[in-house]
């Protein structure tokens, strides 16, 4: 995946406040390593669903070549711009300054946004000829949810309890599977499957 969180969903308050009522913990000498955990949950929780649980600014970058192109973050809630990318400066590997990149003009591009939100995009019509074009960078907006309260109930708890079990277990030697059976539970209907 080429993506690029921009700005990344803000845990509040409340979700530290929620694992440390979880967990039994009353002071305050904890909440980094705590919330270092709900945020690793929070990525835990994307890979396994398939989804991004909270809503965050992001970018992918896909090839500027014929046909649709998939968006793979899901769900998109809204694309917000599209830009064109010259081609590597030599020897960089990557879009170079900010003049390789340009916005496209209006019509440009077609989007697709499914029911299921996914997205789609490919280039409608050919980009100014003057300037050379190999890949797109779409930015957009993604997320179940705009903020923390307003998540599922078992995305939130399977999140509240991966982040207790990931500090109960911090002395134990080995790794264990990720995510726990009690939390793959609470996942598995908002799990996003693919068929090959």
């Amino acid at each position: 995946m080429n993506r690029v969180i921009l700005t990344p969903a803000v845990l509040p308050p409340s979700a530290l406040a929620e694992l440390k009522q979880w967990l039994g913990v009353t002071t305050t000498r904890d909440d980094g390593p705590l919330s270092a955990l709900l945020a690793s949950a929070l990525e835990t929780c994307e890979a396994f669903t398939g989804r991004m649980p909270l809503a965050a600014q992001c970018e992918e970058v896909l090839p500027a070549e014929a046909g649709w192109h998939a968006l793979s973050t899901r769900p998109v809630q809204a694309i917000t711009a599209i830009d064109g990318l010259g081609p590597d400066p030599i020897g960089t590997g990557s879009s170079g300054s900010a003049s390789d990149r340009f916005p496209l003009p209006a019509g440009t591009a077609e989007i697709d946004l499914g029911a299921d939100g996914g997205d789609r995009v490919r280039l409608s019509l050919p980009p100014d000829p003057t300037r050379s074009i190999v890949r797109i960078a779409v930015r957009f907006t993604a997320g179940l949810a705009e903020d923390w309260d307003h998540l599922p109930d078992g995305l939130r708890h399977g999140m509240i309890r991966l982040a207790a079990h990931q500090h109960r277990e911090r002395e134990s030697e080995g790794a264990a599977a990720l995510p726990p059976a009690s939390v793959a539970a609470l996942w598995r209907p908002w799990r996003r499957m693919r068929l090959r």
